[in-house]
């Protein structure tokens, strides 16, 4: 009894320093991942009124002066002539200049950030995109290139392809309540790249959502929806949906030390490993 007690002492003290040795190697050999701000693009419509007036004067004069002096016994006369005329025009338009603003928005990406750790990886922080020249926006290559995301072994990049708030009144059937909702959809398109050589290991679009209902029972009765929760429930649901699809496209994928991702459950835990010792 003794001699086996002491052996399942040894096994579990064995179990214990081997999980312990592995969890560091494991942490130290994840893929690093650079999140970039999410990039996007827009066409812009300006009201404009142009008015245009224009005058153009001219003026002409002459005059003749003969006269007679009596004392001297002279004679004098005298006559004047002037003209002018004046041209004006006047012309006025309106209309729409469209512009395409190109650039990147400063958030939606801390959940993402928050979930790619959850499973495992490590996050680098890249320098923001503020070129000038926005017809580069696109150009990700140029920008790992560039430095960007230095130490990164693979960027995350996202475009968004939709956002849109939608805020809805509605009366509620058999009462004299009225349902107040304010929706927001965010929808992005995602690439993970290689920095190395510049391979996509993951591509998919995410769609982050949230809304805030408010019930009233006045018809004119103010109400304010919270905007800011809104924003945190879309944040939260996109850095969700992110983790899922990486770990689907990319995790079976990865390194081999890194591989055990693969089989983790939906609370984001590795299953333990089996392990045999041999006791001779």
């Amino acid at each position: 009894m003794h001699l086996l007690k002491h052996t399942l002492r040894n096994i579990a003290t064995a179990f214990i320093g081997a999980a312990m040795l592995a969890a560091p190697v494991l942490a130290q050999t994840s893929p690093k991942i650079a999140v970039t701000d999410l990039s996007y693009e827009e066409r812009v419509a300006i009201y404009f009124q142009n008015i245009n007036y224009q005058s153009k004067q001219r003026y002409n004069s002459s005059a003749r002066e003969n006269y007679r002096d009596s004392n001297m016994g002279g004679s004098g006369s005298a006559s004047a002539r002037e003209s002018g005329s004046s041209d004006v025009s006047f012309s006025s338009s309106t209309g729409y200049q469209m512009y395409i603003d190109r650039g990147e928005l400063r958030k939606f990406t801390a959940d993402v950030k928050g979930e790619l750790l959850k499973s495992g990886y490590r996050v680098v922080q890249g320098k923001p995109w503020t070129a000038t020249n926005t017809e580069k926006l696109y150009d990700i290559i140029g920008r790992i290139k560039q430095g960007y995301y230095a130490g990164a072994d693979y960027v995350l990049w996202g475009t968004v392809t939709n956002i849109e708030y939608r805020r809805d009144d509605t009366p509620i059937q058999g009462s004299n309540a009225f349902s107040h909702q304010l929706a927001l959809e965010l929808v992005v398109e995602y690439s993970l790249i290689s920095t190395k050589n510049y391979e996509i290991k993951a591509a998919f679009s995410a769609m982050g959502e949230g809304n805030d209902t408010k019930m009233t029972n006045a018809p004119g009765a103010r109400v304010t929806l919270n905007r800011s929760k809104v924003m945190q429930e879309v944040s939260r649901s996109l850095g969700t949906i992110v983790a899922q699809e990486i770990e689907g496209q990319f995790g079976a994928g990865a390194s081999p030390s890194t591989s055990a991702r693969g089989n983790r459950d939906n609370r984001g835990e590795a299953p333990a490993e089996e392990k045999v010792i041999i006791f001779k």
